[in-house]
């Protein structure tokens, strides 16, 4: 396997990785509603074993994210994006007296006491 292959594997693991966690699965699930060995999600999610076309449409599903983000990632963003862009999906099926104290939270652990920030 070639650098850019190997890169483009281990970049997609590391979105599958990402994207399971965000949904709140464990790769036990993944595994069970995949057909899988919990081992196989660990080896793909480990960009040790190649993802099937159809494995990564149903984990997108499962997921509930684009399988285009999976495959290509989102456009101009790397690393850290990547986690911002699932957290942001899921923060948008929060409730609104949720996501309120949630920003709470987040100003909180911030510190800014949380009167400097528009609403």
């Amino acid at each position: 396997m070639d650098d850019k292959t190997n890169e483009k594997r281990t970049q997609i693991a590391s979105r599958l990785r990402l994207a399971r966690e965000a949904a709140g699965l464990t790769q036990g699930q993944v595994a069970k509603k995949l057909g899988l060995h919990r081992p196989t999600v660990s080896e793909i999610e480990a960009g040790r074993r190649r993802v099937s076309a159809d494995e990564l449409a149903t984990m997108a599903e499962l997921y509930g994210i684009d399988v285009g983000w999976l495959a290509e990632g989102p456009d101009q963003a790397k690393g850290e994006s990547d986690k911002i862009i699932l957290a942001a999906r899921q923060l948008s099926k929060l409730k609104d007296r949720d996501l309120e104290r949630l920003m709470d939270l987040i100003r909180m652990l911030r510190g800014s006491g949380g009167g400097d920030e528009p609403e």
